[in-house]
């Protein structure tokens, strides 16, 4: 049975140390769209060695670039992916399995995490995120940091399938991402007028950082999970400090 086509869809700026990697495990798409907003590096000649069809944008947003470079696309649907991340061997045979006649708005493919020098296990809990959609019944929310597709309609995980994270080689860089999104999430609750929390400030890092390490087993992943574990609390607990002290600058 002949499946849908569809489109891989990609944000890019200044990712030629990952990207090759993640065209090269999508190559079976049936068009790639590369939507770069002034990369310096190799970026677009990856791209465009891929068979990429390249176009420019300045980013504004996440979400709004995204949403951008899916209205390019040629075909209803969408495989969304960012050019750190990179589909794991045997997802090809699900993918197409799935798109043979789907009955759904979407599928949910499990993201396993790059934990620095190493990966998450697969027998760790794996989040699923909705990266293969019918742009017709789907598209980008306007969350702030965390932007995501949300379905107009029932959607399904593909458990068979995951990809990999890539982007967060070193603790370094977990923790600037950490700090930058902490930072993000605060003016989304002050434009919002959530209030401060001082219980969850205090109570929640420490669940936090049970539930990932243990309930989703991420102590399968030797220290790098416990580390992993231990900067996710970090990021709860820097997101209600930060709401506390733009509260207290209101008020001066």
């Amino acid at each position: 049975m002949a499946r849908e086509k569809f489109s891989l869809v990609i944000i890019t700026r200044d990712n030629a140390d990952t990207l090759e990697r993640c065209l090269a495990a999508a190559d079976f798409s049936d068009e790639i769209v590369v939507l770069d907003s002034g990369s310096v590096d190799a970026t677009v000649e990856i791209a465009r060695r891929h068979g990429a069809r390249v176009a420019t944008h300045p980013f504004d947003d996440y979400g709004p670039q995204k949403q951008r470079a899916i209205d390019m696309a040629s075909f209803d649907w969408i495989l969304n992916l960012d050019a750190d991340e990179v589909l794991s061997p045997g997802t090809r045979a699900v993918i197409e399995r799935a798109l043979e006649n789907p009955s759904v708005a979407g599928f949910r493919l499990p993201r396993r995490e790059r934990m620095f020098w190493t990966a998450q296990s697969r027998w760790s809990h794996r989040n699923g995120h909705l990266r293969l959609f019918d742009r017709r019944r789907a598209r980008m929310n306007d969350v702030p940091v965390h932007a995501a597709v949300e379905a107009n309609g029932p959607v399904k995980t593909l458990w068979r399938a995951d990809f990999l994270n890539d982007g967060d080689g070193d603790i370094a860089t977990r923790v600037d991402k950490v700090n930058r999104y902490s930072s993000g999430m605060v003016a989304h609750k002050l434009a919002r007028r959530q209030r401060f929390s001082g219980v969850m400030m205090v109570a929640y890092p420490p669940i936090f950082f049970l539930r990932q390490y243990l309930f989703k087993r991420y102590f399968l992943s030797g220290w790098a999970g416990f580390i992993a574990s231990a900067l996710g609390a970090q990021y709860v607990f820097l997101k209600y400090a930060k709401l506390f002290e733009a509260r207290k600058n209101r008020e001066r």
